[in-house]
């Protein structure tokens, strides 16, 4: 008994101590088992766990940023464009003499840039035959172009006087329209001057005087889906193959072009829906 009340006094002294020095201390250890006697020799009391070591928190690895691997003139131009952008927006924004200096002289370095440009390119385009657009489709030059419309309108018609034998031409008229007598005339000298024959096609029964030998509309122009008059197709009788040359009143030069272009080589995939496959037998 008087053992115990040593240790208690012990017990009590010390804690008085650690309350008066302030300092944090460790908790004093459990005592062990055999030390208190009043739970008797056979108490079993589990051992406590072990606080698991704390884990160091991971460093902050700083990532280095990626390398630009443009070409070093794009990441100019990107920048330039950025900068002229921006000093745009600040002279709307604050429309003062230095700001709108600012953005004027800058703008003035990227025009004098582009014009630079725009004589290499010129240069360039001369000195090789297949960048200069001007050699290509129509010319510019005025000798240049009576040459051009000379040779284009004999190829074209060396097309159409070999397509006559094969192929014929669908005028669809009627005989209160003015437009159809207009158009009339032309279509009659392009059958003498061209050998293709011309089949006109009465929408209303009646005639014209310059084809006075017609056929009447047998629902070929519903087929067709003619709307309107004069309408003019090209017509290959054997396949049935029949494709719009145009509505309304055309000239010489224009059924010429229209002929060609509808029956170049690939025509057909450009405008699939507009060739209509029709027995004429």
């Amino acid at each position: 008994m008087r053992a115990v009340l040593v240790s208690v006094l012990t017990a009590l002294a010390a804690l008085s101590a650690l309350a008066q020095s302030g300092e944090p201390q460790p908790p004093a250890p459990r005592p062990l088992f055999w030390d208190d006697f009043r739970r008797g020799w056979h108490f079993y009391e589990e051992p406590e766990p072990e606080a698991p070591p704390a884990k160091a928190a991971p460093r902050a690895t700083e990532r280095p940023e990626p390398k630009d691997r443009r070409a070093p003139e794009l990441i100019e131009f990107e920048q330039l464009q950025k900068r002229l952008e921006a000093y745009r927006n600040i002279a709307i924004i604050r429309p003062s003499e230095d700001n709108v200096r600012r953005y004027m002289e800058l703008e003035a370095k990227v025009v004098r840039q582009a014009s630079y440009f725009a004589d290499v390119a010129q240069r360039v385009a001369w000195a090789t035959p297949n960048l200069d657009m001007t050699l290509e489709g129509r010319p510019v030059n005025g000798r240049a172009i009576e040459v051009f419309d000379r040779e284009q309108t004999q190829g074209r018609n060396q097309s159409v006087a070999a397509l006559a034998a094969t192929h014929v031409l669908f005028f669809f008229f009627r005989s209160d329209c003015p437009y159809c007598h207009a158009f009339a005339p032309t279509l009659e000298a392009f059958q003498a001057r061209h050998g293709i024959q011309i089949v006109p096609i009465s929408v209303d029964g009646g005639g014209l005087p310059n084809f006075p030998q017609y056929r009447r509309d047998n629902g070929i122009s519903k087929t067709l889906q003619v709307t309107q008059v004069p309408a003019v197709f090209l017509a290959e009788p054997f396949s049935g193959k029949i494709t719009p040359i145009g509505f309304g009143v055309l000239s010489e030069a224009q059924l010429l072009e229209r002929i060609a272009t509808v029956t170049a080589p690939g025509a057909d995939a450009l405008v699939p829906s507009a060739t209509r496959r029709v027995s004429l037998q």
